[in-house]
């Protein structure tokens, strides 16, 4: 089969939080590889994506933890607006080749918005990661910029994905829609962690309003039950912990697309728990 008449498949991981999250990834792609994950089926994936934006202790992206995600196989790192919390970012995110940040901040914003990878089979794939304005800090308007960057990406290839990192739903799906209508391959919408149970191909598009997220699933949303309460209750700000907890959750999106029309033809969410205290019982047996 050629390159113009097939279909690759995508995985796209929602925010990784914290090393509870990056484990749980690692862990899930050896066992997809392995077929020893009793969730999910052994799998083949031409391209796998992960929001990175929360990998580093829940806030950010050290370089180390960058180059370990790249070991794991994953080929692009999509971000948000947590991605310059970890100041060494600065140092190193001009060089970082796998790695995307929102392509509405400024133009003179160190990194770059979007970029085109290749699969090992030749496919070119655009990549745009946006964030979003409603309950957000100010950026630019991505109704106004973004749309001649997709059609540039699309003059490259037909194959183009975006990770719209937002708050609002009704921003996401309206936004979502808008990018359907410029010939958007894929649309994952991150941010809130929680999985939505609304994916779909919507003229051509593979979309969900948000991808989840990937870690401790005990915990609020990664992040450590008690000081989330205490954030709560007393008002009093608090620095968040990421959650410790045995049981880790991965939540993903798989979709396959035609690399020569750029279109979704089939889309699926993935989602699963592992507890590493049983994986650690049965290793020792």
């Amino acid at each position: 089969m050629t390159v113009d008449d097939k279909n690759i498949k995508v995985l796209f991981f929602g925010d990784l939080v914290g090393r509870p999250g990056r484990f749980a990834v690692r862990d899930f792609l050896a066992a997809i590889h392995s077929d020893s994950l009793a969730q999910v089926e052994k799998q083949v994936y031409d391209f796998i994506v992960a929001n990175v934006e929360n990998a580093s202790h829940g806030f950010g992206l050290t370089e180390k933890n960058y180059n370990e995600l790249f070991e794991y196989g994953i080929d692009c790192m999509t971000s948000g607006n947590h991605i310059w919390d970890k100041k060494e970012i600065f140092n190193y995110i001009d060089g970082a080749d796998k790695l995307i940040r929102p392509f509405n901040y400024p133009a003179n914003t160190p990194g770059c918005g979007s970029r085109v990878f290749e699969t090992e089979n030749g496919v070119k794939i655009g990549v745009i990661n946006v964030l979003g304005r409603v309950f957000m800090s100010p950026v630019e308007s991505q109704w106004t910029v973004v749309k001649d960057e997709i059609e540039r990406l699309k003059s490259i290839t037909p194959v183009v994905i975006v990770d719209f990192h937002a708050e609002a739903t009704a921003e996401k799906i309206c936004f979502g829609r808008f990018c359907s209508e410029l010939g958007v391959s894929a649309f994952f919408g991150t941010h809130t962690h929680v999985q939505t149970a609304d994916e779909q191909i919507i003229n051509n598009m593979g979309y969900i309003t948000d991808a989840g997220f990937c870690g401790a699933a005990e915990s609020v949303i990664g992040m450590d039950y008690k000081t989330s309460l205490n954030r709560f209750t007393t008002v009093v700000p608090e620095r968040y912990d990421v959650a410790d907890s045995n049981v880790v959750q991965i939540n993903a999106v798989e979709v396959e697309i035609n690399s020569t029309s750029g279109h979704t033809v089939a889309i699926k969410r993935v989602f699963c728990y592992t507890d590493k205290s049983k994986k650690e019982e049965e290793n020792e047996k």
